[in-house]
């Protein structure tokens, strides 16, 4: 049985689906529970395609077949009973939404990614990026957009252990920098569609020249996932009006501070010491005590 949610997994490869096998894709993404009661017979004349058609969606799910396919809709059907009746803060928020359903969406969306990406991260993937970050010459980060600003968390972390790492949120120099990485360097693309073309192409020249490439993506075939020589996968799921919302970023720094962490925990005397320098550099840009806030006219 996989780990991760199958509807997140389903989202996650939506873009890069067959059109007959997206088809049966978002037929089970519009009602779940629904698909998970139906025969295979019954959801493949409900979606006008082959049995076969549905059986290879399972295999590229990495399912066994379409029994095993309905015991993990109903696994997660009973993983979102468990926290009490939740289907309306699971889905997308709607225009006659009031404000608390709103909040309650994007709270459960959020606590959903982080946990789903836990579940779903390879560690056999993770270890493998960890050994080439403690024994690169330096790392370069790639990302745009939202993805940017997870790049440049990513990079202002392994600076304050003493590595050597630069973020890349523009595209030109982004290029320029991968330019420059040879064999004893590690590129990572952070990007949640795995389709955005300024990472793709700076990871792909990094490639190139020999480095070690590294993929946070959201979509586990897209193309930034197949260029890549480890893929740490994501497990967010973005709707109407949350495209590069803060569950997508949250997954993305589950994924950044678990390669942190590790990191420094596989270079822990060298990291110990730099985050004491780097603590002590800024320890007198903070207030002693307090500031008295002057009284109000």
């Amino acid at each position: 049985m996989i780990d991760t949610s199958l509807t997140v997994l389903l989202h996650g490869r939506l873009e890069q689906l067959q059109p007959s096998t997206r088809r049966v894709a978002e037929y089970v993404l519009a009602d779940p529970r629904r698909v998970a009661g139906m025969t295979i017979g019954a959801l493949s004349a409900a979606c006008g395609v082959s049995q076969s058609t549905i059986v290879r969606l399972c295999h590229e799910l990495g399912l066994s077949g379409y029994s095993q396919f309905r015991l993990a809709l109903a696994a997660e059907r009973g993983r979102r009973e468990a926290y009490g009746d939740r289907e309306l803060r699971s889905g997308d928020i709607a225009e006659g939404d009031d404000l608390a359903s709103v909040i309650a969406k994007i709270a459960y969306a959020d606590a959903r990614a982080v946990e789903d990406t836990a579940r779903s991260l390879s560690v056999t993937e993770l270890e493998a990026v960890v050994e080439a970050i403690a024994g690169a010459r330096r790392v370069d980060v790639y990302g745009v957009g939202a993805s940017g600003y997870v790049a440049a968390d990513l990079q202002a972390k392994l600076h304050r252990i003493g590595r050597v790492a630069f973020a890349h949120p523009d595209a030109h120099l982004a290029l320029t920098s991968a330019a420059l990485l040879g064999p004893d360097d590690v590129a990572i693309g952070i990007s949640h569609t795995g389709m955005t073309i300024d990472t793709i192409d700076a990871l792909t020249l990094a490639a190139k020249r020999g480095a070690t490439t590294v993929a946070i993506t959201n979509a586990p075939s897209s193309v930034i996932a197949r260029l890549a020589d480890h893929v740490l996968t994501t497990a967010a799921r973005e709707t109407t009006f949350r495209s590069g919302a803060t569950a997508s970023r949250l997954a993305q720094l589950t994924v950044v501070d678990c390669v942190f962490v590790a990191v420094a925990q596989r270079t822990y005397a060298q990291s110990q010491a730099a985050l004491e320098a780097t603590r002590a550099a800024v320890e007198d840009r903070r207030l002693s005590r307090p500031r008295s806030v002057p009284p109000t006219t």
